[in-house]
């Protein structure tokens, strides 16, 4: 048993307090006051609050990280990232996933959700860290099938309790009608959200308005898929209409962004969002398009692109983004059970260093989080409560062999 003590947490009703937090084994069984004889953990008059879920990422895509940059989203996966992509076997996958699991940890992540594939080399690389994973597949007319995304949900969703499967397809551009419909089927069969890139582009929804005379988010919700709810990465470009089916249908918008930035794909209408009351989540995307795997940065510009666009410098409030990187990633990606501390949660926990200059003065401790802090601040990742990285020392991990096995897959692709 572990208590966390001597400094502030980030309670369940996301106040700032003073008060203990007791893990036992992989669980929080108590936050108050307690004189327990057990291991304690000094805070030393730091922060101790529910982790970061990275609600949208493509872990393994560390190989194309300053690979293939400066070029719009079309020609940029086109000639880029789908040649060097053909090129990589499972275990190439394997350590290139583990390359992204530290970056995580280092950023406060604790989880991830992770569209990619080879799911096997990907839950072996996420069990054999310890890192928690939610996996999505990335189906679309050239890889995967509605069959093997059955099989993969049955087969991933009782596997580890690291890992998880959720139903999704790469996007609509990639992906024919026939097979959307078959997704929809087996959300209609497990009652399951299905989880999509959509809305990324401009070019995407007038292509898929020349197509369909919908909207991405109409096609689909017109298939059935989100019947169930569901998600819509990146969620830029998104109508009114679109909004009320994302309200109605009970449809994550993750927000990316670094990358929609990037990329130079536009800025999502986040204000517009948050009054809708359409459910929020963030993630950073993949390393290739982002390219770093940090969530502070993230929730810094989910705030501040947002005053530019809607040029009010009072919009978008930052606790409403930090309970997005936390408490609505964790919902979006499944993991309610370990979205905030409290009693009887899964102790995904980290512990954010107040004692540095970019923290001080602490005149108010989460808009210091969002609007100047950095990964610098983080002290100690845990996982299913163990310790994974702590005083920013990687814990019970060969970081020597994942980076030199990591750069030999650059070098045998590049």
């Amino acid at each position: 048993m572990i208590k966390f003590t001597n400094g502030y947490i980030l309670d369940k009703d996301f106040n700032i307090v003073k008060k203990d937090v007791l893990v036992d084994g992989n669980k929080i069984i108590g936050v108050g006051e307690f004189d327990s004889e057990c291991e304690t953990y000094d805070l030393k008059g730091n922060l101790l609050m529910p982790s970061f879920k990275n609600a949208h990422t493509h872990s393994a895509m560390t190989f194309a990280r300053s690979y293939a940059d400066d070029l719009p989203l079309s020609e940029w996966l086109n000639t880029k990232i789908f040649p060097m992509e053909a090129k990589l076997t499972g275990e190439d996958i394997y350590w290139l996933s583990q390359l992204a699991f530290l970056e995580y940890l280092t950023s406060g992540i604790s989880a991830c959700f992770d569209m990619y594939y080879e799911p096997e080399d990907v839950a072996r690389a996420s069990v054999d860290i310890g890192f928690r994973t939610v996996m999505c597949c990335a189906v679309n007319n050239f890889k995967e099938s509605v069959e093997a995304l059955e099989n993969y949900y049955n087969t991933y969703n009782n596997y580890n309790e690291l890992i998880s499967y959720k139903l999704g397809f790469h996007a609509e551009y990639t992906t024919c009608v026939e097979i959307m419909k078959g997704i929809a089927g087996l959300a209609e069969k497990y009652k399951a959200p299905v989880f999509v890139h959509s809305s990324e582009t401009k070019a995407e929804v007038d292509g898929c308005i020349e197509r369909y005379s919908k909207t991405p988010t109409e096609l689909f919700d017109s298939l059935g898929l989100f019947n169930y709810g569901g998600a819509g990465f990146h969620s830029v470009w998104v109508t009114d209409s679109d909004l009320e089916i994302y309200k109605k249908r009970g449809v994550w918008a993750v927000l990316n962004p670094a990358s929609n930035a990037k990329l130079a794909s536009g800025i999502a209408p986040v204000t517009k969002m948050i009054k809708e009351g359409v459910n929020l989540a963030v993630g950073t995307d993949g390393p290739s398009s982002n390219n770093a795997l940090d969530m502070f940065r993230e929730m810094y510009l989910a705030c501040v692109l947002q005053k530019l666009n809607d040029n009010d410098a009072a919009a978008c409030d930052p606790e409403v983004i930090l309970r997005a990187a936390t408490v609505g990633s964790a919902h979006c990606m499944g993991l309610d059970n370990c979205d905030v501390i409290d009693e009887g949660k899964l102790a995904d926990l980290i512990v954010i260093d107040l004692n540095r200059p970019n923290m001080q003065p602490i005149n108010d401790i989460k808009k210091n989080i969002v609007y100047s802090g950095s990964k610098e601040n983080v002290l100690m990742t845990m996982i299913n409560g163990k310790i994974l990285y702590d005083n920013r020392e990687f814990i019970g991990i060969d970081v020597d062999t994942i980076y030199k096995k990591s750069k030999a897959v650059i070098d045998r692709i590049g």
